[in-house]
Order: C-alpha cells, then sequence, then structure tokens
C-alpha cells in the first residue's frame, strides 16, 4: 500500500514513525510520502515538508502567517492528487489535518487519524467533521472513548505511545516554539541561584537552536542538551515544565514536576473564553483532580517557582504522593503497544482492498 502521513510537530514525528515501522512489519511492500520530520525519513519516508516549517503557535503567529499555511494546504491537496495514496494516515496537527481529512474524503481516499485534536478541551462541534471525514479514528487518552460515544462515533483506543517510547529507554515530545520560550525560560531560570545544590539543563527540542537559548539564558552554570530529553528524565529529580505532551512524559518518568504557561495576552484571553477544560496538563486532565501544580500566566512568577519547586525537592510526603499518583497514571492509560494496535488495525481496515 501506498500511505500519505502528515504530522505537523517533533512528537507526531516521533510517533509517526513508530507507527511506520509496525506498518512495515504487516505490509512488507509499504512505502510511505510524508510531512514530517527526521525520524520519519530513516523509516524510509519521502519527506514532502519538514515539520520545522510548519510550526505556528498562538493566534497572532498563526494570523500573521495565513498565507503560507494556506499555501501549503493548497500544495497538499496537489501532492496527494499525483500521488493517488491508498491510506492518508494523520497524526494530531487538527488545524491542517483536518482540511486534508475533508478533502481526502471527497477524493475516495480512506482516511486514518492516529492521536485525536483536543476536541474535548475546545470548539466540541468539530466532531460532525470528523464523523464525517474520517473512516478511523484511534485515541489515545482513555477518556476520548466516552467522549467519542456521546457523538455516536465509535473510535479505537490503542493507549498512549509515550509508553512505547519510555519501555524503550528503560530498556536500553509538543515542540516549542520560540514566543514561548522567551517569555517561559527566563522565569523559570530565575529560580537557578535560590538551589545551589543542584545542576539545572534545558532539555531542548531539536527543532531549537542551542545558540537560541543560550542568548535567553545568559548563564554558563546552566547546560543546555538538545534532543535526549527521555534520557535526562531518567536522570531528574524534579522538572520545570512547560504545558503539553512533556507533562505527561514526565510523568510517566516518575519525576515530580510544575507545570508552567504563559502565552501572550491576545492568545491567553481568547483560549480562556474557548476552552472548556479545568487544567492545562495532561497529567491532570488524566487524572481529572490537581496531581501536578500548574502555574498559569500571572501565577508563573519567581517566588511561586521557588515555592512550589521546594516542595517537589524537600517536601518527602508531596513526593510520595506524586510519585504514586503517577503509578495510578500510567496504568490509566493502559500498556504500551500502541503503534502495533494502530499499524494492526489500520492493515485490518485496508485488508480488503
Amino acid at each position: 500500500m501506498k500511505y500519505y502521513i502528515i504530522a505537523g510537530e517533533a512528537s507526531g514525528d516521533m510517533h509517526a514513525a513508530n507507527l511506520m515501522k509496525e506498518l512495515k512489519r504487516c505490509d512488507p511492500g509499504a512505502t510511505f510520502r510524508c510531512w514530517g520530520g527526521d525520524l520519519m525519513e530513516k523509516e524510509g519516508g519521502v519527506i514532502v515538508k519538514h515539520y520545522r516549517d510548519l510550526a505556528f503557535m498562538g493566534f497572532t503567529e498563526v494570523v500573521m502567517n495565513l498565507r503560507t499555511i494556506f499555501r501549503n494546504i493548497d500544495f497538499c491537496k496537489q501532492d496527494i492528487i499525483e500521488h493517488k495514496p491508498d491510506a492518508l494516515i494523520l497524526i494530531d496537527y487538527p488545524g491542517f489535518n483536518m482540511r486534508i481529512a475533508d478533502f481526502a474524503k471527497q477524493e475516495k481516499i480512506k482516511v486514518f487519524y492516529y492521536i485525536s485534536p483536543q476536541i474535548w478541551a475546545w470548539k466540541q462541534s468539530r466532531v460532525h467533521k470528523i464523523k464525517r471525514t474520517v473512516d478511523k479514528m484511534f485515541v489515545i487518552l482513555p477518556f476520548e472513548k466516552d467522549f467519542y460515544k456521546k457523538f455516536d462515533y465509535e473510535v479505537e483506543f490503542v493507549g498512549h505511545p509515550l509508553l512505547d517510547e519510555i519501555e524503550q529507554i528503560k530498556a536500553g515530545s509538543k515542540t516549542f516554539r520560540k514566543q514561548e520560550i522567551s517569555v517561559m525560560l527566563p522565569l523559570m531560570l530565575s529560580v537557578v541561584n535560590d538551589f545551589p545544590d543542584h545542576q539545572f539543563v534545558i532539555a531542548a527540542a531539536p527543532s531549537v537552536a542551542n545558540e537560541y537559548l543560550t542568548s535567553i539564558s545568559g548563564r554558563k552554570n546552566v547546560n543546555i542538551v538538545s534532543g535526549q530529553t527521555y534520557s535526562l528524565l531518567t536522570h531528574s529529580t524534579a522538572a520545570l515544565v512547560t504545558s503539553g505532551t512533556a507533562t505527561l512524559e514526565t510523568a510517566l518518568f516518575g519525576v515530580p514536576e510544575v507545570v508552567c504557561y504563559k502565552g501572550g495576552w491576545i492568545s491567553y484571553s481568547i483560549a480562556r473564553m474557548l476552552i472548556k477544560v479545568d487544567f492545562i496538563s495532561l497529567v491532570n486532565l488524566i487524572m481529572r483532580r490537581e496531581v501536578v501544580k500548574e502555574l498559569i500566566q500571572h501565577e508563573l512568577n519567581t517566588g511561586n517557582l521557588i515555592k512550589e519547586l521546594r516542595s517537589i525537592i524537600y517536601d518527602k510526603e508531596n513526593i510520595e504522593r506524586m510519585k504514586t499518583d503517577f503509578l495510578t497514571l500510567r496504568n490509566e492509560l493502559g500498556g504500551s503497544g500502541a503503534s502495533v494496535n494502530t499499524a494492526k488495525a489500520i492493515c485490518r481496515e485496508l485488508s480488503f482492498r
């Protein structure tokens, strides 16, 4: 089969690459044309566009780059027509992928969606478009199956792909944009001098240049390590983590954490009006209660960071409680095997063709 796969972020590149690896097991003749990154390329994918060229974050940045975004959508549609894939596999990245799903359905191409858009958080009306355009949705969070069931749409819970990655690391992210880094990193680093007995390390995403991080940190006593977040987590005592998938990754490694978020005033104000959930971290969302402390907007300041970081470094009772909750969280997510489960299901769906 010919597969066309679209992943618009570093984490999507990782999950897509693992899926491709498993697809080749059940479909040895598989070929892949991709929007993604280096990991997908290593699995044999022909990269049409790299995710580094697709990263627009926040209301303001999206508006400023609308022409580029729509040009990419048009190019993608034309590329799909020219290469006539047997199946389209979409990895998260909803703003782009939902439009491509609609187009592919009109072209009578089988559409699979791996890692659901977080429509349970905001703009839930998108579920109707998903029902109309996506042949099979594979969800990775346990409560998503119940969410879709309310709308009479049957999805398949395959487990969380991070568990696969973590199992591999122990046996042997969402890409952060410059506007987020420039706001939050200086605040996070403002606590360094209050913890002289601890070594601070910046875990950098592969798409962010070390020179840029150095220009912001301005510190010689803070190391920067790129593309090795999981290795760092295995040796970490505690973590200050920006909201997103990284909060879940940190928890699954059993590392006590404080979740940090501070965005532009316009983007944050719009998000507050639209988002319908009580928490911003996946850890708290999945557990349906506050397991990790979230410092958002004005609460993200040096004083609060020092207080909360002390509580996850020195407060043994708090540390044990959090680690126990993390074990419960892992059980909630099911076992490893998300990539295998998804690949097998896709091959089953395509077996009649």
